[in-house]
């Protein structure tokens, strides 16, 4: 556990500990990035297999990754921003 010092008014000196240890923090980091990476996987082969159905025509590929998007955007709550972020690019 990580130690900082401060001096109360009569010059001594008082040592204290941080609430959270530089392992938990590493921890908790690995996790989110791990979180991620299985996200973006998840979403990744929803739009690689959209892409790849023989079944589907050239214009039926296209119309199940805007699915894929839809679906997305649906479960993130983020239909609006999104939209209108990809109308200014």
């Amino acid at each position: 556990m990580a130690l900082s010092r401060a001096f109360k008014g009569g010059g001594e000196v008082v040592a204290t500990a941080t609430a959270v240890s530089r392992d938990v923090v590493d921890v908790i980091a690995e996790e989110m990035a791990w979180g991620v990476e299985r996200a973006v996987e998840y979403w990744m082969s929803q739009i690689e297999q959209a892409l790849t159905d023989r079944e589907l025509t050239s214009l039926g590929r296209l119309y199940a990754v805007k699915d894929v998007v839809e679906r997305y955007r649906s479960l993130t709550g983020k239909p609006e921003k999104m939209a209108l972020e990809a109308r200014r690019a």
